[in-house]
């Protein structure tokens, strides 16, 4: 459906965007993720027609957009503010685009209201937008840009503003909403657990590139980098040395951990006789009592942190530079384990991966 070719986008000396190509699917939940500043917004406008690129092409749908304006891209955008007109009602909000289209008056209240059933606002049409929570002034944005059936919607950040429960609540329902309209979303979000929940696939930006696009478990569980790793989710990271190195693995010996075979990621390079490996907190398992496990590791509990069903600990373990971050759900009593307290983790060497600097 999109076709990202090579585009820069240039502010003077400044590169918003540096030769960043992509793919996006028809009938795709994709995300742009990264830290603010990384260029995700600026390549959603540029999609849009809001931006041109400095260098490169954007395609949709097969048609090249160079100097294509916004309201003649097959596209709709909504916005992290809504955008929403004070001085109209809700019907009148989402009827606004279709005014240019000179539709019939049944056709155009018709489109209307299968706009707002969509949306799950039936019966709210007249409605004053200054009536509305924030939920559902999110639901009339998406209305209003359903209604003029674009082939992608573009959403900059528009959860950002909705406390958390809310949050939850409209990442299922825009997940259920796209897979019902079965056209291309592209959502741009700093948030990685909304990326991870809500994404068919994620690009991770950084300083204007795209370091890494693939599915949510693929990113989760094996980041190309560190900088990836470091950004979704907590890691760990631990120093080896490489004692071999094959066609899709390094074989390197740890100081706590022991000797490893761990899996190259695609971008892995070798930098001298060092590496640096990854585990998530949630693969190191807490040993109760007498249990023991094929790979285990001892150590002592210096801090823990208390988050209603888990607990993160803090673990001090010999031969590690930095203390280890283990997550626990608490049906075992990790919320009961005392600071200070001896502990034994169990991991699985197959949940440590390679990551390239």
């Amino acid at each position: 459906m999109i076709e990202i070719r090579d585009v820069t986008r240039s502010y003077g000396a400044f590169k918003a965007l540096n030769e960043a190509s992509l793919s996006i699917r028809e009938g795709e939940f994709f995300s742009l993720l990264g830290p603010s500043g990384c260029g995700k917004t600026t390549l959603l406008r540029m999609i849009a027609g809001f931006d041109t690129p400095t260098s490169g092409s954007i395609l949709i749908d097969g048609q090249p957009m160079d100097g294509i304006p916004a309201n003649r891209r097959p596209t709709n955008m909504v916005f992290q503010s809504y955008a929403i007109f004070p001085h109209l009602n809700v019907e009148q909000n989402v009827a606004y685009g279709l005014k240019r289209q000179r539709l019939a008056a049944a056709e155009e209240r018709r489109r209307v209201e299968e706009a707002l059933a969509q949306v799950s606002l039936s019966g709210l049409g007249k409605r004053r937008a200054t009536e509305l929570s924030g939920g559902q002034r999110q639901r009339v944005a998406l209305a209003r840009a359903l209604v003029m059936r674009p082939k992608v919607l573009l959403l900059d950040e528009p959860l950002s503003a909705l406390d958390k429960k809310l949050r939850e609540q409209m990442q299922v329902e825009l997940r259920h909403l796209q897979r019902t309209v079965g056209i291309t979303f592209i959502l741009v979000t700093h948030d990685q657990y909304e990326a991870l929940a809500m994404s068919d696939r994620i690009a991770v930006m950084f300083g204007g590139s795209i370091a890494q696009v693939a599915a949510p478990k693929e990113i989760y569980q094996r980041p190309v980098n560190r900088q990836v790793a470091d950004f979704l989710g907590g890691m760990n990271f631990v120093q080896a040395e490489i004692v071999d190195e094959e066609a899709q693995a390094i074989v390197v010996d740890t100081a706590g951990f022991g000797r490893i075979r761990a899996e190259k990621p695609p971008a892995f390079r070798r930098n001298g006789g060092s590496a640096t490996l990854g585990i998530r907190p949630e693969r190191l398992r807490v040993l109760w009592d007498d249990a023991r496990a094929d790979h285990e590791v001892a150590g002592k509990v210096v801090d823990r942190h208390y988050f209603g069903e888990i607990t993160h600990l803090i673990v001090e373990v010999p031969g590690f530079e930095k203390p280890l971050s283990v997550t626990e759900t608490n049906n075992f009593g990790a919320d009961d384990i005392p600071v200070g307290a001896p502990i034994r983790l169990a991991y699985d060497p197959d949940a440590l991966v390679a990551l390239a600097d």
